[in-house]
């Protein structure tokens, strides 16, 4: 049995087909992973990320702590509430995890401090990783959150019908949110965020309130979705997976993450720096790239891809494709891959078709 979040009997009660990701009993589906895939991309899906981990960091050297931990720059938040995407690097320029971290207060006040929200199967080495890190500054504080439960609600409809359950002050705060942006109201956090290509919600609330939440929004006919739906919908809205898309051994410019490197200042260090300067000097001989095939067949992880008749790259994600009715993938693939290539399955050599590594947006597809 692994650890359970404080929906666990909610999930039990709605039918969920419990099984183990990361050391937690998580929901992989209510009954039909497709229909719930489309009740986010229609109209409003609600999942249980209380597995994920929640740290605060918080001290006088907070922002600068932060700053040499994390390749993108904390000081380009420049507003309350609002949130970065980053990855947390090794020497070596590979990625340790990637995060989502939120300033908590009014930028370069005294008290500044953060919330960092990781993976939760890389838990502990991330734990591990952050504290070693604060012994190069003289007062940073890391302080995890696991009294806090994560819901998160996505979907065209999503913010509406969170908002018809919440206290008018609550909405009143929400209803002029920013993406990528969160404010506190009395205990809980509420970000516009999401991992699933679709516009939401994601709130951080004290565990004893999280299944009343939940089955308030159930009952504003928001439908209770699994990890499976989860992974359907981040994959179509070309999302990276930690273990999948990147790694300890990936550099982010191989990860399509070359966006979240915040290169200027120049002079700020930070952990992994040098080795990725040496690498976007010499140039990487890799990429991430998306596959479509539109014709019969699916493609899965680590079937191998074939580039001008050699064997060169791996699927890093793939599955049918529920909102576009055929299978697409991510994968990485040499530097020089044109706009076509080949994948082998079950030893046939089968045709795909490259394109940015996104495939649906706001319901919308997104390639040509």
């Amino acid at each position: 049995m692994g650890s359970k979040t404080s929906l666990y009997e909610k999930h039990q009660q709605m039918g969920a087909k419990l099984v183990d990701f990361g050391g937690w009993d998580m929901p992989i589906n209510y009954g039909s992973q497709v229909e719930e895939h489309h009740q986010v991309r229609r109209g409003a899906g609600m999942f249980d990320v209380s597995h994920m981990t929640v740290v605060d960091v918080t001290g006088s050297d907070a922002k600068q702590y932060l700053r040499y931990l994390l390749a993108n720059d904390v000081d380009r938040l420049k507003t309350q509430g609002k949130a970065l995407y980053s990855g947390m690097l090794n020497e070596t320029g590979g990625v340790v995890d990637d995060l989502i971290v939120y300033l908590m207060t009014e930028p370069d006040v005294n008290g500044e401090w953060f919330r960092v929200v990781v993976n939760c199967a890389t838990r502990e080495k991330d734990l591990r990783w952050m504290a070693d890190h604060t012994a190069h500054f003289d007062d940073v504080a890391l302080t995890e959150r696991p009294e806090l439960a994560m819901v998160a609600v996505q979907g065209p409809d999503a913010r509406a019908r969170a908002e018809s359950v919440l206290s008018e002050s609550r909405v009143k705060l929400i209803e002029n949110l920013e993406i990528f942006q969160g404010v506190e109201s009395e205990g809980w956090f509420i970000a516009r965020t999401g991992y699933t290509g679709e516009d939401g919600l994601e709130v951080m609330i004290p565990q004893d309130e999280v299944a009343d939440f939940w089955q308030a929004l159930a009952n504003a006919g928001v439908a209770p979705c699994g990890l499976g739906a989860r992974d359907t919908l981040r994959l179509e809205a070309g999302m990276n997976l930690y273990g999948s898309e990147m790694d300890e051994n990936i550099s982010p410019l191989v990860a399509n993450m070359a966006w979240t490197i915040a290169w200027e200042p120049a002079d700020r260090e930070f952990v992994g720096r040098t080795a990725l300067e040496q690498q976007r000097q010499e140039g990487v001989d890799q990429k991430l790239v998306g596959l479509v095939l539109e014709t019969r067949g699916v493609l899965r992880s680590h079937q191998k891809v074939i580039v001008n008749d050699e064997e060169a790259g791996e699927i890093t994600s793939g599955s049918f494709s529920p909102t576009l009715g055929y299978s697409v993938a991510m994968a990485r693939v040499p530097a020089n891959t044109g706009d076509s290539c080949h994948v082998d399955m079950r030893g046939k050599q089968v045709p795909v078709k490259v394109v940015k590594p996104s495939f649906v947006r706001n319901g919308e597809k997104v390639f040509s």
